[in-house]
């Protein structure tokens, strides 16, 4: 299937403001599912609120565009009703972290076959700017005109640490592997977690003065190294791309399956 065929082309323009970075997550998004072939009927897309949650209207799969911060929760429900159905939810930084932080430990705990893709751009784009839990500390933002004083949280570390199975990071910058890394999540049983961090020239790159979208992808491209490369070793500022876990485990909805068969035959 051609990779149009996937996109509603009549909420076409996208509200995305220029230099956005998440339209280029949406095109390798769409790239890797067109790889991989899998019907428009066997997909379902579940999104909260946010700029990044913008990317469900123009998908054409079955998408819920839910509650902010929901987006796992009801991921979680529709997967257990149709364990057939691929789920991706694409988030961003308050949808994973802030108000589902909670629903996003437990889904990684849980190991459920979902793949979740993290549009990280540090920033609460859609309302206006305010500091969100990846801004970083010290950072310029609506709500912290003086500069933020929290830190942020690592999402491969807490993704990790939480339990899930597949675990990676890219940037906009580096379009080519970024579709590879959804393609192998998506294929992988069990809860898989693409962080991809996604410039926000308007809001993030204005107040912090790092310049246009260019400017702010050329960082990528020098501020980050791939995973294993020992050069964060030398230079710890430096931020790691790439796969950080890759594992089989028992996956939920095979899980609970068994438990459902048992106590039909009661035992």
């Amino acid at each position: 299937m051609a990779a149009r065929e996937y996109v509603r082309e009549r909420f076409m323009p996208h509200i995305w403001c220029p230099g956005c970075g998440h339209g280029i997550v949406m095109n390798n998004l769409i790239r890797a599912i067109a790889e991989l072939g899998i019907p428009k009927n066997d997909i379902v897309m579940v999104t909260g609120i946010g700029c990044s949650a913008r990317i469900s209207g123009y998908m054409d799969f079955h998408t819920l565009h839910t509650l902010h911060g929901r987006a796992l929760a009801f991921a979680t429900g529709v997967k257990l009703s149709r364990p057939d159905l691929s789920l991706i939810v694409p988030m961003g930084d308050g949808d994973a972290l802030a108000i589902g932080g909670n629903h996003f430990i437990h889904a990684a705990r849980r190991n459920i076959d979902i793949t979740a893709i993290i549009m990280n751009n540090s920033i609460y784009g859609m309302t206006g700017g305010q500091f969100s839990p990846l801004s970083g500390y010290g950072a310029m933002a609506t709500t912290a005109p003086f500069g933020n004083i929290y830190e942020s949280f690592d999402i491969v570390e807490l993704a990790r640490g939480a339990g899930a199975s597949f675990v990676a990071r890219t940037t906009t910058y580096h379009a080519a592997s970024m579709k590879e890394l959804f393609v192998k999540a998506i294929t992988h049983k069990g809860f898989s977690i693409v962080e991809v961090l996604s410039q926000c020239p308007t809001y993030f790159g204005r107040k912090n003065k790092l310049g246009d979208a260019a400017e702010m992808m050329k960082h990528y491209r020098d501020h980050t190294t791939p995973v294993g490369s020992g050069k964060k070793q030398a230079d710890p500022t430096l931020i790691e791309r790439g796969i950080f876990v890759q594992e089989e485990r028992p996956e939920y909805c095979s899980e609970y399956a068994k438990v459902v068969e048992r106590s039909r035959k009661g035992r």
